[in-house]
């Protein structure tokens, strides 16, 4: 948030924190990575009047109908599981990025399956790799409460990666920015190499790129 020099509109976004600060606010920018990233495109269908702008870095996309996360990590665990990388690759993630894999198996896939599936169909008990989201009525009724529509009420930059090896760029940015499109307030950065965590840039100096640079450049940058 940029503070402005005249004095508080309480029409305009971010008036409540420009009184704190006895100041007017040029901007207030909704911004956020992965379930953060949701939060900010659904900030921008459901309360637009509270922001000026938003940037999302891999939001995580909910619809009703797919895809969303039960759609395709399930057939990945099981892709996986059974060493079968065409289950992988059919469920969305980019096959340049099978040498992420191991990582996002023992560390991701299986423990973000559970912990949703644990909130939104608790009623399921079964394996990871075994859910079938097609044949789960109740965690259909959850994700309507939460599902995107792609409806914004102000400018979006969306950011993700072609690596992204826990949201599959194929069943998240692509489809969030179709969505987002009739609206003409989203703008989409595709980025070749780029994964869900910075963190493993380190350890794959070659083969991936940083997002987050991306997001506070885009942050900084009005639209």
């Amino acid at each position: 948030m940029e503070p402005a020099d005249d004095a508080a509109d309480p029409c305009r976004p971010g008036a409540t924190v420009g009184q704190y600060y006895d100041r007017a606010l040029r901007e207030v920018v909704a911004a956020g990575i992965s379930n953060g990233g949701y939060l900010v495109r659904w900030q921008l269908e459901n309360h637009p009047d509270l922001y000026t702008r938003g940037v999302d870095l891999e939001g995580t996309l909910w619809t009703a109908n797919g895809p969303n996360l039960f759609t395709f990590l399930p057939p990945a665990i099981r892709g996986y599981e059974q060493q079968s990388p065409e289950l992988i690759t059919g469920a969305g993630f980019d096959p340049k990025s099978d040498f992420l894999w191991d990582y996002h198996y023992t560390v991701y896939w299986k423990l973000t399956q559970r912990i949703y599936a644990a909130e939104l169909d608790p009623s399921y008990t079964g394996s990871e790799a075994d859910y079938d989201y097609a044949r789960r009525p109740e965690a259909h009724k959850a994700i309507r409460r939460i599902a995107l529509t792609g409806r914004i009420g102000r400018p979006l930059v969306t950011i993700q990666g072609t690596y992204d090896s826990l949201l599959p760029i194929t069943q998240d940015s692509d489809v969030y920015a179709a969505m987002a499109r009739r609206t003409g307030l989203h703008t989409y950065l595709r980025v070749e190499a780029g994964n869900h965590v910075d963190g493993l840039v380190d350890a794959h100096p070659d083969q991936l790129v940083p997002l987050v640079p991306l997001l506070q450049q885009a942050i900084r940058t009005p639209s």
